[in-house]
């Protein structure tokens, strides 16, 4: 097996739980984010971005089910809305400080030149991984079972570089940008998250077919890191195979890593075959930082129809919230998070509309606390 190079990252797979023998270490299906573990058990300070649409409504729930369990965290509340140009620079520093933040959907303008401000967070802090987990719930009825698919995507280059501009009236150039660096620590990460949670085959997304030297450059990183983990499989899949794979195929896939564009494609995909951007968790993590928040992106902000009848689905970013607080390093708090989600899940008694049911985010909200242990 390759030679660890984050220590650390093995230190706290061991230290969150009593001391496993072999056979525990290898059934153990704890998920896990690894970054620097910034806490020993002290409360720690949140940076809360609620967002935009159905943002205030779904963090709000977090918060009521952070109180109800008293958990060891509390947050520091900004105003931010997609629609600002540039990040406000007290809610940078508040992150910087912090280390971790929550954050709702930030509505981005389609054209216009205003930039994302989501693109915006990932590069400042230099957030180059995004983990997306898209798995079944039981209790929730899905065409595909056995569906355990983590994405990890590339976040700061490729084509969300922004590196646009009009060469003459009517045409513009867009630039995809690839380095070998950044698709090496994407790759590295890979393969370190599937090492640390006992998965077994790690599937590199690309089109190298037609872009030969930057989606290349990426599958030639991939490929070296692969030789350092040689008890892990690796496969290579093209893009748009990938995406019928999934659809036809999702449980033959267990860890993806992507370049950032089809990175965003695939993590919907996946989120919509394994029960619906509502229940999916993930998070932007970086050496330093961490930001968590609904994994896939499509519908975060809601619509009017649904803020206006408070019925936004909760789901996922209370499961974003288990994943910070086990980053947190408060891992018992974030299993009675998750199991008390699986519970109501299960019972299928209290479900929003896109997973069948009619009820309000408050009422998700009430019988996930009802639930905890």
């Amino acid at each position: 097996m390759a030679k660890r190079t984050l220590p650390i990252l093995k230190h706290f797979l061991t230290s969150s739980s009593p001391s496993p023998s072999p056979s525990h270490a290898l059934t153990s299906v704890r998920s896990v984010t690894y970054m620097p573990r910034p806490g020993d058990g002290t409360p720690r300070a949140v940076t809360l971005i609620p967002g935009d649409g159905i943002g205030p409504l779904v963090t709000g729930a977090v918060e009521q089910v952070m109180e109800a369990m008293h958990a060891p965290v509390y947050f520091e509340r900004y105003d931010v809305h997609g629609d600002m140009k540039n990040m406000p620079p007290d809610v940078m520093d508040s992150i910087r400080k912090n280390k971790v933040c929550l954050k709702g959907g930030l509505k981005t303008p389609v054209g216009g030149g205003v930039s994302s401000l989501n693109v915006q967070l990932r590069k400042e802090l230099d957030l180059y991984a995004s983990l997306v987990h898209c798995f079944n719930l039981k209790g929730l009825p899905t065409r595909h079972e056995n569906v355990d698919i983590v994405v990890i995507r590339e976040n700061t280059e490729g084509e969300y570089s922004g590196l646009e501009h009009e060469v003459v009236p009517g045409v513009v150039e867009s630039l995809k940008v690839m380095t070998k660096f950044c698709s090496e620590r994407i790759a590295k990460y890979a393969f370190e998250y599937a090492y640390l949670n006992n998965r077994k085959v790690v599937t590199a997304v690309h089109k190298a077919n037609i872009m030969k030297l930057a989606d290349g450059l990426f599958l030639e990183s991939c490929r070296e890191i692969a030789s350092k983990y040689p008890g892990i499989k690796y496969n290579e899949i093209i893009v748009d195979n990938c995406c019928m794979q999934l659809v036809s195929k999702p449980e033959q896939f267990d860890v993806m890593v992507t370049p950032n564009l089809y990175g965003n494609l695939v993590a919907n995909t996946a989120a919509g075959i394994a029960g619906g951007t509502g229940v999916m968790p993930g998070g932007n993590v970086g050496a330093d930082h961490a930001v968590f928040e609904q994994g896939a992106s499509a519908g975060n902000v809601g619509n009017e129809k649904i803020l206006e009848q408070k019925k936004a689905n909760p789901i996922a970013l209370f499961l974003s919230s288990a994943m910070m607080l086990r980053h947190l390093q408060f891992p018992s708090f974030a299993d009675r998070l998750e199991t008390s989600v699986k519970r109501v899940i299960a019972e299928g008694k209290y479900m929003t509309k896109d997973l069948g049911g009619d009820c309000t985010t408050q009422e998700i909200t009430d019988a996930v606390i009802a639930n905890l242990d």
